[in-house]
């Protein structure tokens, strides 16, 4: 007992670094230079296997969440990788995006119903908010578009999320904390990583006073991510979501476990590296497994690093 307490420890400490590492640079030399890189960890097996593996799973699960980095582009050369496969064994599975907000579905609906695909990916391009980096979804989005596959938005409008975070779950509706199992899945331990993470996640650079409601908007996100993906059980979903939404312990796949116990469901973690060498780092968090399988790439190279476009709030500690 006292050696799994000791390497849960760790593995906690470890969690944070790399949690921290994410907006702090620690040096594209040891990220370029990692022998994790293009490997595939089995978290469960707490083994390396060959990515053929990943694409197998993909295939049989009903819904499957892809991690990602957002500006990574091997992170979505990977996804576009795994759909393809998926489409090649027959698999007709709605592409789900958090890029997209839920008020935009029946536009998206709209544009679908063009007649000529270059129309399609012009309108779906000008659809997705500029803080979203287009050419690097484009590729996925037409081979949904020219596969003929369903597109569904993912994401909480800002102005929901604004009325979440300053009035509560209620805002999403009547029984929402009871239908989309808000609070059934929650536990104080859960609170107090997700609080921490949001801070740690924003660099330091955010007030201790709105940590909450941010913390309350990325539950109630993950939420209905969840219960978009539920929308498609039938012929299955592949989601395209930041690699936190993807988390067993916190993200979407919580609250798909908790509604839908019987749906398969694959989490994918696409992950930068840095300095730590040892997979199980990655994978695991003071809360468990995080992911199914973790995929290593490298950090991309970066002009400018994204704790240094967050300002410093007046009142916070850096």
């Amino acid at each position: 007992m006292k050696r799994k307490t000791t390497l849960g420890k760790r593995l906690a400490a470890c969690a944070l670094t790399l949690l921290l590492a994410a907006c702090a640079h620690t040096g594209d030399w040891a990220s370029q230079h990692n022998p994790l890189n293009g490997k595939v960890w089995d978290v469960a097996g707490r083994r390396f296997v060959d990515p053929a593996v990943v694409l197998e799973q993909a295939a049989s699960a009903r819904l499957v969440l892809l991690g990602e980095i957002h500006d990574n582009r091997e992170h979505h050369r990977i996804q576009a990788r795994i759909l393809d496969d998926m489409l090649r064994r027959g698999r007709r599975p709605a592409l789900v995006m958090e890029q997209y907000d839920t008020d935009q579905q029946d536009k998206i609906g709209t544009v679908l119903h063009e007649n000529e695909t270059e129309g399609k990916m012009r309108e779906l391009s000008q659809l997705m908010r500029t803080s979203w980096d287009w050419p690097m979804y484009e590729p996925i989005a037409r081979q949904a578009v020219q596969q003929g596959l369903p597109l569904a938005a993912a994401n909480l409008s800002r102005d929901m999320t604004r009325l979440v975070s300053r009035n509560g779950f209620s805002a999403l509706g009547a029984d929402a904390e009871n239908r989309l199992a808000l609070e059934s899945v929650w536990t104080p331990e859960r609170q107090k990583h997700l609080i921490h993470e949001v801070y740690a996640g924003h660099c330091g650079k955010i007030p201790e006073h709105v940590i909450g409601a941010i913390a309350k908007a990325q539950r109630a996100r993950d939420a209905v991510m969840a219960d978009t993906l539920l929308g498609f059980r039938e012929n299955g979903a592949v989601a395209i979501v930041g690699r936190g939404h993807a988390r067993k312990d916190m993200g979407v796949p919580l609250y798909l476990a908790a509604r839908a116990p019987d749906t398969s469901v694959l989490a994918l973690g696409l992950v930068e590296t840095d300095t730590p060498t040892d997979p199980d780092v990655y994978a695991y968090g003071p809360l468990g497994a995080q992911y199914d399988y973790l995929w290593f790439t490298p950090r991309t190279r970066r002009k400018v690093e994204p704790c240094d476009t967050i300002p410093t709030k007046p009142g916070t500690s850096s």
